[in-house]
């Protein structure tokens, strides 16, 4: 095998195995031949969490945390915030190259032509408690839509697969908006055609009583920014929810509901949140020196300071806090901010911190944000889900077209009693 190999020697038996490398990787099913005798069942690869496991081979999203780096199919992350649209990165994302004007027109228009729910699940919606969790409505609206659309279970079918991404794409807004009106006591509002992605659900979420609706442009162009940089991150928490259901042949509305729900978590999608929350419980910046020293007495964590991926600053965070400029011009400056900006210049200049490689990343600033635009924090995560069903649909596609896809099913390192007699 040359040098694209490993050789492996068994130290309990003194066999050598020579493993083939593939892309500077082994497959874990080449560990299964390592035996210690005929009845073992081979050696497995044992990685709680899948730190250091990939399951997939993907074209779509690359990271390199070391140095900060995101890119979309090929496209700087920091390019496609300043130069392209939401639905540009959509496209990008599900097709795998930039759209041309023709292009995007059509898409533009596919997208527009399914912005629409049917009526009943406006009654659906209307079925839950006036207080039920935004992100629970969604998850459950989200699989509800598989009932109205039975041939989404022709996974099989590429015109079928690629139909219902442009429906889930359309919808989502709507049902998130839906979600927002009814948490708020508000009439539901229909989409509003005429007008582009994130200002028809800024329609949806906002419109009272005037007849058109007009969206502030900064604010609109901000939050079309954060539909960007929240659209993938390769094969994250939710994103391998996706996949795992996605495996199994579920349909698409199915598959993404359990991707959302995976989301909802805390240590996913709610980070934001946990950062607002913090930033409450510090109050002031004369507080920030005790809180910095508490948590690095282990007493307190640091919300949206560090990532499992990234061991630098973290790209989005850069375009995410050019952005809350922008919209604090609109809104008026949000006093949070400043204990951010404090917290963050303390954080990147203690020895405590860089030595961990503790940076920001996206979350520490795009709550502050959403709050500024009139977002409660439990939306926060809905306002991820919207964007990233793109980048999900985007992977539950590879995966459909993959032929060394298998429905998922991971082993497990038995360490329960033996047989036991009653």
């Amino acid at each position: 095998m040359g040098n694209d190999s490993l050789t492996i020697t068994d130290n309990r038996t003194g066999k050598t195995y020579e493993l083939p490398l593939k892309h500077g990787n082994i497959r874990a099913m080449d560990l299964r031949q390592i035996k210690s005798d005929e009845k073992d069942f081979g050696v497995m690869s044992y990685d709680p969490a899948f730190l250091n496991t990939a399951a997939c081979e993907s074209r779509i999203t690359y990271i390199d945390g070391d140095v900060g780096i995101l890119r979309y199919r090929g496209y700087p992350i920091e390019q496609l915030a300043e130069k392209s649209t939401y639905l540009e990165s959509a496209y990008l994302l599900l097709y795998g190259e930039l759209p041309n004007p023709q292009q995007l027109s059509t898409f533009t228009a596919r997208i527009a032509k399914h912005t629409f729910i049917h009526e009943n699940m406006k009654k659906f919606m209307e079925g839950f408690r006036y207080d039920a969790h935004p992100m629970s409505m969604l998850v459950s609206s989200i699989a509800a839509l598989s009932t109205f659309y039975p041939d989404a279970g022709n996974v099989a079918d590429p015109e079928v697969r690629e139909l219902m991404a442009i429906r889930l794409i359309a919808k989502m807004p709507t049902l998130a908006a839906y979600a927002y009106r009814h948490t708020n006591g508000l009439p539901f509002v229909y989409p509003d055609n005429e007008l582009d992605y994130t200002a028809n659900f800024m329609n949806m979420l906002w419109k009272m009583a005037e007849p058109k609706y007009q969206a502030n442009p900064v604010l609109a162009r901000a939050l079309d920014i954060l539909f960007i940089l929240h659209a993938d991150h390769e094969q994250n928490c939710s994103t391998s929810t996706m996949r795992v259901i996605g495996s199994a042949q579920a349909d698409p509305f199915l598959s993404m509901a359990g991707a959302a729900a995976s989301l909802s978590g805390p240590l996913h999608g709610g980070a934001n949140e946990e950062v607002l929350r913090m930033i409450d419980e510090i109050g002031t910046t004369d507080h920030i020196p005790s809180f910095i020293e508490s948590v690095k007495k282990g007493e307190r964590k640091l919300m949206g300071f560090g990532h499992r991926i990234y061991k630098n600053y973290d790209p989005r965070a850069y375009m995410v806090k050019q952005t809350a400029d922008s919209v604090f011009g609109v809104t008026g400056r949000n006093s949070k901010v400043d204990i951010a900006r404090e917290i963050e210049k303390i954080a990147l200049n203690d020895e405590y911190f860089v030595k961990r490689k503790l940076y920001p990343n996206v979350d520490f600033y795009s709550g502050i944000i959403y709050e500024a635009m009139g977002f409660r924090p439990e939306m926060f995560t809905v306002l991820f889900a919207i964007p990233r069903t793109a980048g999900w649909l985007s992977h539950w596609e590879e995966q459909c077209k993959d032929r060394d896809t298998k429905i998922s099913r991971p082993r497990q390192v038995y360490l329960g009693p033996d047989q036991r007699d009653i």
